[in-house]
């Protein structure tokens, strides 16, 4: 096992993270995570001086569309449909009852 993680450490992260882990559990996640630790410090070792930074990876500037609102004259359309209607509203069964104590 890797000492680039303690067990210290991996259970303040799980504290954080509300997670209980039993001490059969602790050994393992503390190997994992510094195995994982391990893989991202393999990256420094990889020359990226001459490398241009990506900050897109397709050719697409923008493919977002205007935001309009439309069809909002269609209310009475709406409400011919809905299966229960009130003062101009479309009703819905009641999910809590608070008469029942």
């Amino acid at each position: 096992m890797s000492n680039r993680i303690t067990k210290e450490q991996v259970e303040h992260v799980a504290s954080l993270a509300k997670l209980e882990l039993s001490e059969k559990q602790l050994p393992y996640f503390t190997e994992q995570l510094s195995n994982i630790m391990g893989l991202f410090e393999s990256f420094e070792e990889v020359d990226t001086s001459n490398i241009e930074p990506t900050f897109n990876v397709t050719d697409q500037i923008n493919t977002m569309r205007e935001d309009v609102a439309d069809n909002w004259n269609e209310k009475e359309a709406l409400l011919q449909n809905a299966p229960d209607v009130a003062d101009d509203l479309i009703r819905t069964p009641t999910i809590i009852d608070e008469s029942e104590d």
